[in-house]
């Protein structure tokens, strides 16, 4: 727990310059740490987030063909995906047996019909294929827009902790490509192949995840420095929140993107957990921050556009791509 500090972010949002500094820097003291907190005060509605839970925890107990309707295709990665289709290791080249999880994926609803995302339409704007429960529907876009404003208030603390303006990452984060990813665990009636994890070790793709462990929270694992694993005990209301690779590089390595994994736990029990990953806008050039270098510190990566990065990790972690049909996604 040490190493996962509890933050909270209301005196940032509604305090003074000087409640905002500290807040700001004991985030930067976290994301140099252990690259994780969990935050409290972020003013998301627990009606709204018990009320996705539900309908999440309905979905995902439906037959297998129910849930197949709206799956997952080689031409859209919205929708459900079952079992043995991502091993999250891959994406860092320890090639596992599959991760014993069900997604369900999402992504944004307010497309504006312009040049960016008309053309952009295809990898990372795809309709989104829903439920036929209305209510399921509302909440859904709900509760993206509600990870989308934290997310942009933690950008803000971010920036200060970095020594950037405030509203620094705005223009690399306007037109984003995140997506809202319910993971589910089922109960294991089985045991679990050599190597094989509920979340196999692996870190984050972009800016920043959002994690909610909306039910049965234990089970999440951080790798600490001398390669051993830590346990993430939840603290209910709040959110888990991990820079990611993009981050990482963005800041020279100052932050970390911090190895995590998703264990069974001492029981059978099921387990479900909802995360928004924030990717900024496929064309933001990534490139080391002002602030992160000095004559000691060159920058350590060349410069890589979001878009390009996330579809590189993305595409070695879905392993059930091949098997799956073409099919054009539906809304």
């Amino acid at each position: 727990m040490s190493r996962v500090p509890l933050v909270d972010i209301d005196p940032f949002l509604n305090g003074s310059a000087a409640d905002r500094d500290a807040v700001a820097q004991r985030v930067d003291a976290a994301c140099r740490d252990s690259g994780f907190l969990m935050v409290t005060g972020h003013g998301i509605s627990p009606e709204l987030m018990a009320r996705y839970e539900k309908h999440l925890t309905d979905f995902f107990a439906l037959p297998l063909e129910d849930k197949q309707r709206i799956g997952v295709t080689r031409d859209s990665n919205r929708g459900y995906r079952g079992r043995d289709a991502t091993a999250l290791a891959h994406s860092r080249g320890d090639y596992t047996p599959p991760d014993l999880m069900e997604r369900f994926t999402t992504g944004r609803t307010d497309i504006p019909d312009d040049d960016y995302h008309r053309a952009r339409a295809h990898n990372h704007f795809q309709p989104n294929r829903w439920p036929a429960d209305p209510d399921f529907v509302e909440t859904a876009i709900a509760y993206y827009a509600a990870m989308e404003r934290l997310a942009s208030d933690l950008l803000r603390v971010f920036a200060l902790g970095l020594a950037l303006p405030q509203d620094y990452f705005v223009p690399y984060c306007d037109r984003h490509i995140s997506h809202l990813v319910a993971n589910y665990y089922p109960t294991q009636t089985q045991a679990a192949a050599a190597g094989q994890f509920r979340a196999g070790a692996h870190t984050d793709f972009g800016a920043l995840t959002l994690l909610n462990p909306a039910r049965s929270p234990r089970g999440l694992q951080v790798q600490a420095a001398d390669g051993g694993w830590e346990d993430v005990e939840h603290v209910p209301g709040s959110f888990i929140v991990n820079i990611g690779d993009l981050m990482a590089r963005w800041t020279n390595d100052r932050w970390v993107s911090t190895m995590h994994r998703v264990v069974p736990p001492a029981g059978t029990g099921d387990r479900m957990s909802i995360a928004f990953f924030l990717q900024p806008n496929d064309d933001a050039l990534i490139d080391c921050l002002p602030t992160c270098t000095d004559a000691a510190h060159p920058p350590m990566y060349d410069a890589v556009t979001s878009g390009a990065h996330y579809q590189m990790k993305s595409n070695r972690s879905w392993i059930g791509k091949k098997a799956l049909p073409s099919a054009t996604a539906s809304t």
